[in-house]
């Protein structure tokens, strides 16, 4: 899964930014008669013809006007350039200020406005994105995002209001282009409209994606380090965890106050968090174990200056983060006092349709509840059979469970605990591990060019998931590469058992995570230089997600795998994701347990207990997320089967994943309109 970090998350050959950022005004500036007609800023109204216009008039009255003349022309011309600067300024006025506070002249700029005010009041997004700095800007490195109840209502509000000025625009007033991109905007700013009345039914503190664990996750694998301004800003930022931690506490208790609390097993899971970060004191704690690394990598860096700076962040642990940490432990067990046992949420107000909604959104379909259980069902069933033939093709017997029925779980967990397929529980194993993960990865590249026309610049690498987060982290996520091409994307491997990390398994992850999957997607739609800006950052998860296990198939089926256990990782890997769909929609619509739904995820596929057991406490902080894999691969699947249909011969697999991604990622709905559209035009 790709990470947006709060995480979440471009390609080093970028090219340079052009502008005038050097340029500067002289300290002396001859007359323009002597100088000569000067350029000015090209504008929509050609401010440059004026400018030629201006000095040949000058030039022809200084040539035939006495001194007395001269005079009267010289005011007539001071009138003039008045006039000129006054219109100049007007001009400025009717284009900025609707651009700044209106409806824009240019629907362009309307894109623009809406995407750059989210950025700017989420500085530790634009900290990921490195929009900014390219042209020297670089204040909000030092702040931390608003994670306030009034800052959320405040965001709503703004998005009710965008999605108003959206809808004046009409569709004879754009050009083609436009109307898909308004049609894009208005879909991700309409399903959060619709979804404000939940806008607090989410959990702030919870084992997967909380607080606790991702402003450190932040500060270690977002904020970059390339100098001395950027080491001052690591510090402000961690003298800002203090308001940032009582933000969350004050976003906490709104919730609760409204009957939004999470189960009491999150409660637990968040307090284990909390306590393994505080262990140590600030010596030993990982932000400033971290921020010493960063700093030796800076050899220009006096040394006097580094120890001045690993003293001031150790200081701002002790003086601001630690309290803070201590202030949400003391929080917690009235929190967990208030939480419920059963885990669906169901047990919100009006959580039906709170699931409903986040079903919508997560998956941007029209399937209810019910509609994606029997999908589910009747996908587990289809692969698991596929399996079967595979195993007896292989040799492997099929297991019995106690009652005698088949148990193919079992079967794949006693494959999986086989010594063949797994490391050594050391350092030098675990390196070895990430190792093969970027080996995987390498071996791929050569293969890309047969299945796509357009590949990304920004390369992908393997590391490790911070140690201080394992246990609650998923087993591998992405995060995208910044825009100004400063760091790679990086797939995170979680290693918290190496045992859990079985050979065949292998490829099929990093497929998912790198190539052909989440980083080919999300580096060449950051890349795409015809669309706006927004477009190439916004994500649909649906989209996103269900490319990358789109992409797992795509290399089973384009002979990525070398041996028959390979596929057979990449068929439990598929298995799992479509038990996502029952086990999902059985929490929070036909209120499961969560023991009830670990145990389906035990019985019918290979996860082992651990692995399960954190996949099902997942589904329960992020409802409706994880049926976004296999909706997403479906329509996608569904898609290119109805272009091969239709094209017969003139079917191109390169030219329709190219058109697949060409838009960055898309609502399905708008998905599947622009495919029929390229089917067409095809014919």
């Amino acid at each position: 899964m790709p990470r947006y970090s709060t995480a979440s998350g471009n390609s080093p050959h970028r090219e340079s930014t052009r502008g005038s950022a050097s340029t500067r005004v002289p300290e002396k500036t001859p007359s323009a008669a002597s100088q000569g007609p000067r350029r000015v800023s090209d504008g929509p109204r050609g401010s440059t013809r004026f400018a030629w216009a201006l000095a040949l008039k000058i030039g022809a009255e200084g040539r035939t006007e006495t001194a007395r003349g001269l005079r009267s022309a010289a005011m007539r011309t001071l009138r003039r350039l008045g006039l000129i600067a006054g219109l100049a300024l007007l001009g400025i006025g009717v284009f900025a200020i609707p651009t700044i506070w209106g409806k824009p002249w240019s629907i362009e700029h309307f894109y623009t406005r809406v995407f750059l005010e989210f950025l700017l009041r989420h500085p530790m997004l634009l900290s990921q994105l490195r929009v900014l700095e390219p042209y020297g800007i670089r204040a909000h490195n030092a702040k931390l995002d608003d994670f306030s109840p009034e800052f959320a209502l405040a965001q709503a509000e703004r998005v009710r209001s965008n999605l108003a000025t959206l809808h004046r625009y009409t569709p004879e007033e754009q050009t083609e282009s436009e109307r898909f991109s308004s049609q894009v905007l208005d879909w991700f700013l309409q399903i959060q409209v619709d979804g404000e009345p939940f806008l607090f039914h989410d959990y702030p503190l919870n084992q997967f994606e909380g607080a606790q664990t991702e402003l450190p996750d932040f500060m270690i694998n977002v904020h970059q380090v390339h100098d001395a301004r950027d080491a001052r800003d690591y510090v402000a930022r961690l003298a800002a965890f203090g308001p940032a931690i009582d933000q969350v506490l004050d976003s906490v208790r709104y919730r609760a106050a409204r009957g939004v609390v999470p189960p009491r097993f999150v409660v637990e899971r968040v307090r284990d968090d909390v306590e393994k970060f505080q262990s140590g004191g600030a010596d030993q704690n990982v932000l400033v174990l971290e921020f010493e690394r960063k700093l030796a990598k800076l050899p220009a860096l006096p040394a006097g200056e580094r120890d001045a700076l690993l003293a001031a962040a150790r200081a701002e642990v002790e003086r601001s983060v630690l309290p803070a940490y201590a202030r949400l432990a003391a929080y917690l067990p009235e929190l967990s006092a208030k939480a419920p046992e059963e885990v669906g949420v169901w047990t919100l107000p009006d959580g039906s349709l709170y699931y409903g909604w986040a079903l919508r959104y997560h998956t941007t379909s029209e399937l209810g509840a019910d509609a994606v259980h029997e999908l589910g069902l009747a996908e587990v069933a289809r692969i698991q059979a596929e399996m079967r033939s595979l195993l007896a093709a292989e040799n492997v017997p099929i297991a019995s469970g106690a009652d005698g029925a088949e148990d193919l779980g079992a079967t794949l967990r006693a494959l999986h605990a086989d010594e063949r397929f797994h490391y050594p529980d050391t350092d030098e194993g675990r390196a070895q591990i990430l190792a093969d993960y970027q080996a995987i990865i390498d071996d791929a590249v050569p293969r890309l060019p047969a299945l796509f026309g357009r590949l990304p610049r920004a390369p992908v690498r393997v590391e490790r998931v911070p140690e201080f987060k394992e246990a609650g982290a998923a087993g591998a996520y992405y995060m995208p590469p910044p825009l100004d091409g400063s760091r790679p994307g990086i797939f995170y491997a979680n290693l918290r058992k190496v045992h859990d990390v079985a050979r065949y398994q292998m490829r099929t992850l990093a497929y998912h995570e790198a190539i052909p999957g989440h980083h080919l997607q999300i580096a060449i739609a950051e890349e795409l230089p015809d669309v706006p800006l927004f477009r190439r950052v916004v994500p649909f998860t649906a989209f996103m997600e269900g490319w990358a296990l789109y992409a797992e198939r795509l290399a089973a089926e384009s002979g990525f795998h070398p041996t028959p256990l390979d596929r057979l990782g990449q068929l439990d890997a598929e298995l799992f994701r479509a038990a996502r769909l029952v086990v999902d929609t059985g929490i929070h619509a036909q209120r499961w347990s969560r023991e009830q739904a670990i145990e389906y995820m035990l019985r019918n596929t290979g996860l082992a207990e651990t692995e399960a057991t954190a996949e099902v406490e997942r589904y329960i902080v992020m409802p409706g997320q994880a049926c976004a894999y296999k909706v997403g691969q479906m329509k996608i699947l569904e898609l290119r089967e109805r272009a091969r249909q239709a094209l017969g011969p003139r079917f191109d697999l390169r030219a329709f994943h190219d058109r697949v991604l060409g838009n960055g990622a898309l609502p399905l709905v708008l998905l599947e309109k622009d495919i029929d559209a390229w089917i067409a035009s095809q014919r």
